[in-house]
């Protein structure tokens, strides 16, 4: 491509790679295999390069590549785009925003950055004639924001969900289809790679509701700070979970929706109900889904292909073929609320009880939610379990989130007790 204040353009896109990891690999192997694609990698920058480079380097890399540990010398070279996949707030931060003002454009993967940053980088990207595109952050292989970009640019967005954390689908479909506990399918997950050996951020909900934030700028034009939205852990779904959800026509996922009425962005990250033929139903395994897209959404080379699918859009100036917009399909420039946030959701509930078998328990349950003005929809109990550890199950018809929580701390008090009630929304 031309110096970016001369008036010549190359056909040539020169590439900079910083952060030479599991995914960092892969792109630069994907890079070098496509010779017809314009792209030029020309740099490939890590902290101890040497260490890198002899644990293995791809066979298809050019000698010409500068191996360097030495971001100040990326920075000031003549690369046309910067691909960051050191992960984290800083130094990519610091990276990224270096790069958009000298004019250089960035691929990156790095969706905490995004998540909390997002809005301001877009805007120095379009400040300084250049792009910052990030598909990769969010869903690895399933192509939902270059779709946001080009397919729904034209439409006005309220409400987004979806499947978004691939290692949590993958546990959750492992318990329903093998009826085997948690612990069982998260050591499962972490001997195939799709879990790191600390899975918090994954089954806690913190990787989810960064996508979420994401996906919230971009398709809905709203600025969220990532721990202002509801993470509801996935820890306490039970294989029993599956029977009862399936004696109802369902299965359980975890779920990111986020709804904007007026200026109130209703946003939650946690397992829900779902119907067992809706799309969420039928996405199996390490897949994540939305808007009926299905793709790989855990592990190393969905990312990568999403990376170099955001090069090519740079490197082949879509931007300006669809009006100079971002990868929210949107311009950097435009207008973008910052919404009160709520988890304050209208719907069904299902509720899962442990309890030690006496009489009353269900009169005293049902005493206590209808103290608090909610109708029990129905009961559910199947036989075969022992007295001191019986679960059964109650569904509510619908009501806010808000009129649930005083019901559910009352009950939490109770003696028969043995496990807190898991509460999860039924999604129709």
């Amino acid at each position: 491509m031309s110096p970016r204040n001369g008036p010549e353009r190359s056909s040539e896109c020169r590439v900079a790679l910083i952060g030479f990891g599991t995914v960092g690999r892969a792109v630069a192997k994907i890079i070098c295999e496509n010779n017809s694609s314009g792209l030029r990698l020309t740099h490939i920058c890590n902290r101890n390069i040497e260490k890198k480079k002899e644990a293995g380097v791809p066979s298809n890399i050019p000698s010409d590549v500068v191996w360097t540990d030495n971001v100040e010398s990326v920075l000031n070279s003549d690369v046309d785009v910067v691909i960051e996949l050191i992960g984290g707030l800083n130094p990519a931060g610091q990276i990224v925003r270096r790069a958009l003002e000298s004019g250089k454009s960035v691929v990156t993967a790095n969706k905490q950055l995004i998540a909390r940053e997002g809005l301001d980088l877009l805007q120095l990207a379009s400040r300084n004639g250049c792009q910052i595109e990030f598909g990769a952050s969010v869903a690895g292989g399933v192509p939902v924001l270059p779709a946001l970009r080009t397919g729904l640019c034209g439409d006005r967005l309220h409400g987004i969900a979806g499947i978004l954390n691939g290692t949590c689908n993958y546990i959750l479909s492992r318990i329903e289809n093998a009826r085997i506990p948690f612990s069982e399918a998260l050591e499962e997950a972490q001997a195939r790679g799709y879990a790191e050996a600390d899975a918090s951020e994954d089954l806690d909900g913190g990787d989810a509701r960064a996508k979420l934030s994401i996906l919230a700028l971009a398709g809905l034009h709203a600025r969220v700070e990532p721990e202002s939205i509801r993470a509801r852990t996935i820890r306490a779904v039970d294989a029993v979970d599956f029977d009862y959800a399936a004696e109802l026509g369902c299965t359980i996922r975890q779920i990111s929706r986020a709804d904007l009425k007026e200026n109130i962005l209703f946003a939650d990250v946690g397992p829900c109900v779902v119907s067992s033929d809706s799309p969420f139903g039928r996405v199996p395994g390490q897949y994540g889904g939305d808007m009926a897209f299905l793709g790989a959404g855990a592990g190393g080379d969905p990312t990568a292909v999403a990376v170099v699918s955001d090069l090519m859009f740079v490197a082949q100036g879509l931007s300006a073929k669809f009006g100079g917009r971002n990868a929210a399909g949107r311009d950097a420039a435009s207008s973008v609320s910052t919404p009160s946030i709520s988890s304050d959701f209208e719907s069904p509930w299902y509720l899962r009880f442990f309890v030690k078998d006496q009489p009353g328990i269900v009169a005293r349950l049902a005493q206590i939610l209808a103290a608090h003005h909610l109708n029990i929809d129905a009961l559910l109990q199947k036989p075969g379990f022992e007295k001191s550890s019986l679960p059964f199950v109650i569904t509510l018809e619908p009501c806010r989130d808000s009129q649930l929580h005083p019901a559910l701390e009352e009950m939490a008090g109770l003696d028969f007790a043995i496990r807190p009630c898991l509460c999860l929304p039924v999604l129709r």
